[in-house]
């Protein structure tokens, strides 16, 4: 009789065994896929603008879970993407079960990750875009929205290195930054030396003298239409990431000073005017509002997937997912200087479905030969499924949070609401490498501090503004830190201050004392000078002890207002 854990081990090495065109689990579910589908489109008009965002230096096929909560407040509460599960597949006419439920929701996401195997991987994607760019050779312009040069074992490294080298070999046409800064400012200059394609931050100037620090905007000609492509990057850098490490350049919304950058665009003879954003999606729509001229914002930094085109005040925004689990085609008609028809399609890249592009893979293999030994060493083995993507905790968080308690001896644990980080399906092995999928940053370092219970819940109200502030150029665009060790409850239609209750230390029961102090661990820290092991070392650790991990969704954080 099998234990669990071998029927576990069993499904996944079944699983793994299914590559290569229509797999039999995938035949199993009625539904059929080829390269081929994925591919279909009806052409429209002069351009095709292909885009992916927020790949976060992943190469290789993965999993990668779409979140089960995604609460908007104000005026876009149930409006994409803040609209999750059932909901989901509801308003944009998805079936449950299906593939594209598979990509696009969390509905059943274990069973469906054994149908449908993983999903992204750079040849793969590269496979997608050379196809289209045969299609319409001189009318493709293939855009970077930003988040592509961090996230990986590979890329901590290179700092960066490999996938300036990977997105020059994939012939990427311009991009825009966020977290590329926390490699420090003399680094980000060394690699966009390297780079074959413009680096655009139009919303980035040096402190002294309020000048442009980048490129704002580049112009391309696609099908006799020219294009101007502005550029902006993540407006918090030096609030969500440490500002040590860029202490000359300011950052910022800045919409005046977009609304400058279009105008200037059209008066040097744009036909469309397309902003390359790293805002995040929110930020964005009230964008479209405030701004005019702009066709078509290509939207990054929050990671959503929407396989429709919002319009907004006559720009069309596309919000193209993260970690390379997308490509994003979005066709126009362009006449008398408008866009005057379009179509479009976010193509899920089913790795198993689609052949790797020789060439791309051969540079993803180059990139990660010298590597392998170490990023594939096999820590341990999930029961449960992990995941990071979610308003609040996910189980991969809980992980970590679980490891920073029992590693560094904390009564509690923090940890970033970061979006970026690959899922695991139950019974998979965990490697080096999928830890630092969840952990690969610069300022890694594991702090224990005390802190009273009133630092605490300024921590949480503070971070819950964030995300829950109505006023969406008020929003940073991650989630919510992850506790360990402790629960709360939060009504998010609330305003600062006002939103967390009921702390309780959950070893104990009681509940947190303002005046009290408690011993507390956490890593990301954007304090320069923070002591204490890097984080990928302490949770490879503490997986390589436990063997077998198996974590269960958290109930321990109660939401009011959802």
């Amino acid at each position: 009789m099998l234990t669990r854990r071998e029927f576990l081990q069993v499904t996944a090495a079944t699983a793994a065994l299914m590559g290569g065109g229509v797999n039999i689990a995938r035949a199993a579910s009625g539904q059929t896929i080829t390269q081929d589908d994925l591919l279909k489109f009806d052409s429209v008009g002069q351009v095709t603008l292909l885009n992916f965002t927020d790949i976060h230096a992943q190469l290789m096929p993965l999993y990668f879970r779409e979140p089960s909560v995604n609460l908007g407040v104000g005026e876009v509460r149930g409006l994409p993407p803040h609209l999750t599960g059932a909901d989901f597949l509801k308003h944009f006419g998805l079936k449950a079960g299906t593939a594209d439920a598979y990509a696009f929701s969390s509905q059943d996401y274990a069973q469906l990750a054994g149908q449908y195997g993983r999903i992204g991987g750079l040849a793969h994607m590269a496979t997608l875009v050379k196809a289209i760019r045969a299609q319409r050779p001189n009318n493709t312009l293939l855009v970077d929205c930003g988040d592509t040069w961090q996230g990986s074992y590979t890329s901590l490294k290179e700092r960066g290195a490999d996938m300036v080298k990977a997105m020059n070999a994939l012939g990427v046409d311009v991009m825009v930054p966020h977290w590329e800064f926390t490699y420090g400012a003399e680094r980000v200059k060394e690699l966009i030396d390297q780079l074959n394609f413009p680096f655009l931050a139009g919303n980035v100037v040096d402190n002294e003298w309020q000048e442009k620090v980048f490129d704002t905007t580049a112009f391309f000609d696609r099908g006799g239409v020219k294009i101007a492509v502005v550029g902006q990057a993540f407006p918090y850098t030096p609030i969500a990431n440490p500002r040590y490490m860029i202490p000359d350049w300011s950052f910022g919304i800045r919409p005046e000073m977009v609304q400058r950058n279009v105008d200037d665009a059209r008066a040097r003879g744009a036909d469309i005017v397309v902003l390359a954003s790293h805002n995040g999606f929110d930020v964005d729509r009230k964008m479209a509002t405030l701004v005019n001229g702009v066709d078509v914002i290509l939207t990054g930094h929050t990671h959503d997937a929407i396989p429709g085109v919002i319009e907004v005040n006559g720009t069309l925004l596309v919000a193209t997912g993260s970690h390379g689990k997308f490509l994003g085609r979005l066709d126009l008609d362009v006449q008398n200087k408008k866009i005057a028809g379009y179509s479009f399609k976010l193509i899920p890249v089913f790795s198993d479905v689609i052949a790797a592009d020789p060439e791309i893979q051969a540079v993803v293999d180059g990139i990660r030969a010298p590597y392998q030994g170490a990023i594939g060493e096999v820590l341990g083995t999930t029961e449960s499924l992990l995941y990071r993507r979610g308003n609040f905790n996910g189980t991969f968080d809980d992980l970590i949070c679980q490891a920073i308690i029992e590693e560094r001896d904390t009564q509690i644990s923090l940890s970033p609401g970061f979006r970026w980080g690959a899922s695991l399906i139950p019974g998979q092995d965990i490697t080096v490498d999928d830890v630092f999928t969840q952990t690969s940053i610069t300022y890694p370092n594991v702090y224990r501090n005390e802190m009273t219970g009133e630092l605490l819940k300024t921590i949480l109200e503070d971070v819950a503004d964030n995300l829950f502030n109505v006023d969406p150029f008020y929003q940073q665009g991650g989630d919510m830190v992850r506790v360990g060790g402790m629960g709360y409850q939060i009504d998010i239609h609330k305003k600062i201050g006002s939103r967390i209750s009921n702390m309780t230390l959950l070893s104990t029961g009681e509940l947190i004392d303002p005046a009290k102090k408690y011993v507390v661990g956490g890593w990301a820290s954007v304090q320069e000078g923070t002591q204490g092991p890097a984080i990928y070392d302490l949770v490879c650790d503490h997986i390589r002890k436990k063997k077998v991990v198996n974590i269960q969704p958290n109930d321990t954080i109660k939401v009011v207002g959802a």
